[in-house]
């Protein structure tokens, strides 16, 4: 299916590793015009290596300042903005008795602010022009509570109002934004994660990985492909009537009606 992506220019937070990296791969095979973002230069370096023709740039974008030159010089070297992907936030799995408040604001900035200091200026400029798609990869955890990522989870339920939000806000002026929650998904973050459960429960991490497959009805895990073909499907014209809304990908572990 032609997806109608061939010439548009898309920026990817997060775009070095994980869902990131295989949006930015996918959207290159649809014929689009890339550029991705990461703290660390050396994971771009790597990223573009694997990718090839991307436009690379190194931010923190916690920081809103940072975030903005971001913006600047990706639509510089890429062109306006026809697409925002942001995967770029992670907040780091905690026990509960491990939590502090400095812990809870560290996992809002990391996630929630990484995100909203790129969509501001985005949106904005999108809405100028009168046109444009922001998909925002959230997580499950903003839905349902688990013990080891309730900051985290606070952030990506923020998100998952914020996307609503803004959809609503800026539907009338072109601009569509829209959410994905994937599940359990076979990446470093979620590695992660099985090290803090693991050790909250006082397990092995392969004992954490066999019980976390066990909750998943489909039985495996997300392959990071599999997220980014739902992003760059609703980034593109095939979805044009689908804006304000937040798509669960978790193998039906949350089965609810939303």
């Amino acid at each position: 299916m032609d997806l109608g992506l061939r010439g548009k220019n898309v920026i990817v937070t997060g775009g070095s590793k994980g869902i990131g990296l295989a949006c930015a791969r996918l959207f290159l095979a649809e014929g689009a015009k890339v550029g991705i973002t990461s703290r660390a230069q050396a994971n771009l370096d790597r990223a573009k290596a694997a990718l090839g023709d991307v436009f690379a740039f190194a931010a923190d974008l916690i920081d809103a300042d940072q975030a903005a030159r971001m913006v600047e010089a990706m639509e510089k070297a890429v062109g306006p903005a026809d697409v925002l992907v942001n995967s770029a936030g992670a907040a780091r799995r905690t026990p509960p008795d491990d939590l502090t408040s400095a812990a809870w604001k560290a996992a809002i900035d990391a996630k929630y602010f990484s995100y909203i200091n790129v969509i501001d200026p985005v949106v904005k400029r999108m809405a100028r022009r009168g046109s444009g798609v922001i998909v925002n990869v959230i997580g499950n955890g903003g839905k349902v509570a688990t013990p080891v990522h309730l900051p985290g989870g606070a952030a990506n339920a923020a998100l998952m109002l914020a996307t609503a939000g803004l959809g609503t806000a800026y539907a009338s002026k072109g601009v569509r934004v829209v959410g994905v929650n994937p599940g359990t998904t076979d990446t470093e973050r979620v590695a992660e994660g099985l090290k803090a459960d693991a050790k909250l429960h006082g397990i092995s991490e392969d004992e954490a990985r066999k019980r976390s497959l066990q909750r998943i009805p489909m039985g495996r895990m997300a392959a990071p492909e599999e997220i980014a073909n739902t992003v760059v499907y609703l980034a593109s014209g095939k979805a044009s009537y689908v804006t304000g809304v937040t798509i669960s990908m978790d193998g039906a572990v949350s089965p609810v009606v939303v």
